[in-house]
């Protein structure tokens, strides 16, 4: 792989792709090709951004909705841990009381 795959991986990177397929009107395949990206995944970008924008269809998250969801995600993940862990310690201190 060559040096420039983190430089690939920026917002900045992503959305001049994007503006490449949108504003252009080139395809996806011909900008990923002369871009050195997969043309699947600047696809991928390109319905994203039309997402974010109001223009994709009816109830699509935009990237700020789907990172809340990530975020809740972890946070509830976190959340059941910590309750597990209560509730084995009411159990065991439950059984402390009775003896």
């Amino acid at each position: 792989m060559s040096g420039n795959s983190g430089k690939r991986d920026t917002a900045e990177f992503k959305r001049d792709a994007v503006g490449l397929v949108l504003s252009a009107g080139r395809t996806p395949a011909e900008v990923a090709r002369e871009l050195g990206v997969s043309a699947e995944g600047l696809r991928s970008w390109v319905k994203q951004a039309k997402i974010d924008r109001g223009q994709g269809p009816v109830g699509a998250l935009t990237s700020d909705e789907r990172e809340e969801l990530r975020r809740v995600r972890r946070e509830l993940a976190e959340v059941r841990k910590a309750n597990e862990i209560l509730v084995k310690a009411a159990a065991f201190f439950a059984k402390e009381i009775v003896k």
